[in-house]
């Protein structure tokens, strides 16, 4: 039998294989879903690790610290989390290491739990080549549950902000040269490294949903979030619910300095680590959160056919086939 190669399956046919190993639908979501007699809990992990989310040339260790704390507390978010417990914290350090870098690192994370909610619960060191942050989150279930697997046909996909800007700073970070000479405003490189360095996912979003929910019998909507880019977000929606997502390129929000381009459409829809919010909503629900929150953008909807992702005024998208991002 022939080797496979992490790099030759990818990370989503990895999940898929590891998942025979779980209870069904376990990795469905970010989040691990834990029924207790009191509460329900989520469970998320994520590691960063570093030659692949960072290095000293790109992010300081505070502002990774703040990083490693967002795009856990996205994934909880994003699966309906009301509350912060805290996080378990996995480090994996060279001995050469210098301390400051990782009393820096737990700054961050603290004034990130300070920001979002939650307390350093423990964790464990271990030497290593390269720096790995594992950090594990436990957070209670919110009164809906946000799911993949929940977007119905005729239902509205909206957004919580713009993407792109996180992969904009990294590579403003990474002193990386585009294909073509272009000038970038200050206020798109400002914007754009706030969101590379100090991603704020946003906690009361799941306030206003609930405010604006016009039938409190509905308990479970579909959501997940764009750490992976906007197009797996929307990818992962449309498979997990069994549904086709129609985007229309002319609704979806953008920086106003955004450059125009196919590179700048990739940058857009494949950059990952935004951490913004994707979700479908009834009509009606969609309409009064719509009213009540301006960040929030309608984007498309979903039909039935088979699980894809469609495009609406968007001329050239074929550069839309097989750029997911994978850790792979």
């Amino acid at each position: 039998m022939p080797k496979e190669l992490l790099k030759d399956i990818g990370e989503k046919e990895l999940i898929n294989r590891l998942a025979e190993f779980m209870p069904n639908k376990q990795v469905s979501d970010d989040c691990a879903f834990i029924q207790t007699k009191n509460k329900n809990l989520l469970v998320n992990t994520d590691a960063l690790v570093e030659n692949v989310h960072f290095n000293d040339d790109t992010i300081s260790a505070k502002d990774i610290g703040w990083k490693a704390v967002a795009c856990n507390i996205s994934d909880l978010l994003s699966s309906g989390c009301n509350e912060i417990i805290g996080v378990n914290i996995a480090l994996v350090l060279p001995s050469t290491t210098n301390w400051i870098w990782v009393k820096d690192l737990y700054t961050g994370i603290n004034k990130a739990l300070k920001h979002f909610g939650g307390v350093i619960l423990g964790g464990d060191c271990s030497v290593g080549k390269d720096k790995i942050i594992s950090m594990t989150i436990i957070g209670k279930q919110g009164e809906i549950k946000l799911r993949r697997n929940s977007c119905r046909p005729k239902e509205i996909i909206l957004t919580t902000g713009i993407h792109g800007l996180s992969k904009l700073g990294f590579m403003i970070r990474s002193k990386d040269n585009f294909d073509y000479p272009i000038t970038l405003s200050q206020s798109l490189i400002k914007k754009s490294l706030k969101e590379f360095c100090k991603p704020k996912p946003k906690p009361k979003f799941l306030k206003k949903l609930l405010k604006a929910r016009p039938n409190k019998r509905i308990k479970t909507i579909g959501c997940t979030d764009s750490s992976d880019g906007l197009f797996q977000a929307l990818l992962d929606l449309s498979i997990e619910s069994n549904c086709k997502a129609i985007v229309d390129y002319a609704k979806i929000p953008k920086h106003k300095d955004w450059p125009t381009g196919k590179e700048w459409d990739e940058f857009y829809f494949f950059g990952g680590e935004d951490y913004q919010l994707v979700f479908s909503l009834p009509r009606k629900w969609a309409d009064n959160l719509l009213r009540a929150n301006k960040n929030i953008t309608e984007i498309g909807y979903f039909a039935e056919g088979i699980p894809t992702v469609n495009f609406k005024n968007l001329d050239n998208n074929k550069f839309l086939e097989y750029k997911c991002f994978s850790h792979f």
